[in-house]
């Protein structure tokens, strides 16, 4: 007998550990929904949809809880709140938090717990959410029976309002365990009868598990009849009538009530109901606990030949019961669904680290082109700048080098009045030629200085030479009325080279009185100066020059023309200059543009 026994525990063990090691119900159903759920997930992974991810495993928690696998519905709880907390979803982390909360409290893990109910105040959208879970948070961490019992009926309260089926029913089975720590044991009963009657519509594993607390309290206090009436109560309603596997456990359990009432007869009878339908409808580890429990009454009475029989009809119908039992593939699916989601979290985590990794590159790419552009761009704006510095050294280099030579043509003026002992005219040139050079010295240092004054040294110097040549020619200077004479600004000495051209090298070579014009018009956005001459025109001047003269006038209009293409690079005043003969070498025609902006 002890040798069958043994060989039939052995088959048992050895047709797989996860068969029986099941403690929870697993309905097809929740199991549908997990997988529903899992490919949720995927799609969501893979769409980067952080907020559908938080949700498929919120949906997967609550199917565990639902399904009375707390440990389970933590895990998942846990990470979607995690999610949600990522996402800042302060009404989604507080309905996980929550949940988590129960998860916790429901495997007993009491301070995890009371700090999740404390977080879920905290992040509650409604007043009445913050005050449940505040509420929550008190009952647990309450040091006595009565600060406990008072968190609970402001819950009762709260809910009834909000017409929470499912926490009103569960705060009256918290009330009744409160109850009994104060063994007011008719306040419990009433109490676990309230919250049956609003769970069994609802929440029947609720239900289940509040009726399994009644009965265990009419057990405790030798109440069988009640316990026994409890029971048969549950049995009759349609959601264990319509589970076959929990209608086995409720049979089960009146029969565990009637052994402890030491009616071993009725007990049998009842476990052996239950066999029948567990091997009916394919309820492997609801069988085998039939054929335990009614072993151990056959041992007890001495009945070892039925013991014998048990054994030997279970062993025979093992394999028709395992190959017909939905609940073994639906715990492999779930397996395998779970090793699913762990895969996806794992290729999700290396998707992310790749990403990471990727984006840790290219933002060090990126950060290094930065620095190269922001270098570059440094390097460039130094050059620039010392290009700019440079042209504006060389500008004021030609811009002093006018003046030797101005100054040298003057004082040779100066020389030949004093060669023809004409004091009176020398004395007048010195006066005036001091006047321009104070003018030409103190503008010595700027680019630009305003018309006016560029004006006044031009008729400072025209007078000169008019002293200097009095029978050569004549001069006119026009200015376009116009034109803005305070604001206007124009390069100092720029035009003077020009005018020296035409006295030294076109008027005084004339045998007649020759004429110079100079007039400023306004051409739309452009100054237009004009600088005109009758004198011999540029080809003969050049037949007359010695090669000291070309020498010197070539340098001086080099000068001249260096100088304005800098002030072009520098100001972006599009200066342009124009020098030709006029028709039948009948003299000069300066053309200089310069933009007014």
């Amino acid at each position: 007998m002890k040798m069958l026994k043994f060989f039939t525990l052995f088959l048992l063990v050895l047709s797989g550990n996860t068969i029986f090691s099941q403690t929870t119900t697993n309905s097809s159903a929740a199991v549908e929904e997990v997988q529903v759920e899992t490919k949720k997930l995927k799609r969501a992974m893979d769409t980067k949809n952080e907020p559908a991810q938080a949700d498929s495993y919120y949906n997967i928690g609550e199917t565990f809880f639902n399904s009375g696998n707390f440990p389970k519905s933590e895990e998942y709880y846990t990470k979607a709140k995690k999610l949600y907390e990522k996402l800042n979803d302060k009404p989604n982390i507080e309905k996980a938090t929550r949940r988590l909360a129960q998860s916790q409290e429901k495997q007993n893990k009491i301070t995890p717990a009371i700090s999740n109910y404390s977080m879920a105040a905290q992040v509650s959208y409604s007043e009445k959410s913050k005050a449940v879970n505040s509420n929550d948070a008190a009952r647990l961490s309450s040091p006595t029976p009565e600060l406990k019992a008072e968190a609970i009926q402001n819950n009762i309260n709260l809910t009834k309002k909000e017409n929470d089926q499912g926490d009103l029913a569960e705060s009256y089975s918290q009330l009744a365990d409160v109850n009994l720590k104060q063994k007011d044991v008719s306040s419990a009963e009433e109490n676990l009868n309230t919250a049956y009657k609003i769970s069994k519509k609802e929440a029947p594993q609720q239900a289940l598990a509040i009726n399994q607390k009644l009965a265990d309290l009419y057990v405790e206090n030798k109440n069988f009849e009640k316990a026994i009436e409890a029971k048969k109560k549950v049995l009759k309603e349609d959601f264990v009538k319509e589970n076959s596997q929990e209608k086995v456990n409720q049979i089960q359990e009146l029969a565990d009530i009637y052994i402890k009432k030491n009616d071993p007869e009725e007990a049998v009878d009842l476990l052996k109901n239950a066999y029948g339908i567990a091997l009916d409808k394919g309820h492997t580890l609801e069988a085998q606990k039939s054929v335990k429990k009614l072993d151990s009454l056959y041992a007890i009475s001495g009945n070892i030949d039925a013991s014998v029989q048990l054994y030997r009809d279970f062993l025979g119908k093992l394999p028709n019961l395992v190959s017909k039992d939905r609940s073994l593939v639906d715990n492999k699916i779930l397996e395998d669904t779970e090793q699913r989601i762990s895969q996806l979290e794992k290729e999700k985590e290396l998707k992310d680290e790749l990403i990471r990794k990727k984006n840790v590159f290219n933002y060090g790419l990126i950060g290094a082109l930065i620095v190269l552009t922001g270098l570059i761009i440094f390097i460039f704006r130094m050059l620039k700048k010392v290009q700019t510095k440079n042209k504006k050294i060389a500008l004021q280099s030609l811009r002093r080098e006018m003046n030797p030579h101005f100054i040298f043509n003057s004082l040779n003026s100066v020389n030949h009045f004093i060669a023809t002992n004409n004091e009176l005219e020398a004395n007048q040139y010195l006066t005036k030629f001091s006047k321009l050079m104070r003018g030409v010295m103190e503008n010595s240092t700027e680019d630009f200085i305003p018309f006016q004054q560029e004006l006044d040294l031009l008729q400072n110097y025209l007078a000169l030479e008019k002293t200097r040549f009095a029978d050569k020619f004549d001069y006119e200077i026009e200015v376009d009325e116009n034109l803005n004479m305070q604001n206007l600004q124009v390069p100092g000495m720029l035009i003077q080279p020009f005018l020296e051209n035409a006295v030294w090298h076109g008027l005084r070579y004339r045998t007649e009185k020759g004429f110079l014009t100079l007039s400023f018009e306004k051409s739309e956005s452009h100054l237009k100066i004009l600088i005109e001459d009758n004198g011999i025109g540029i080809e003969e001047s050049k037949k007359q020059k010695t090669e000291h003269q070309k020498t010197r006038e070539g340098r001086g209009m080099k000068n001249t023309l260096e100088r304005i293409q800098l002030l072009n690079d520098l100001y972006k005043k599009d200066i342009t200059c124009s020098i030709k003969d006029k028709e039948n070498n009948s003299g000069v025609l300066v053309t200089i543009r310069m933009n007014l902006a």
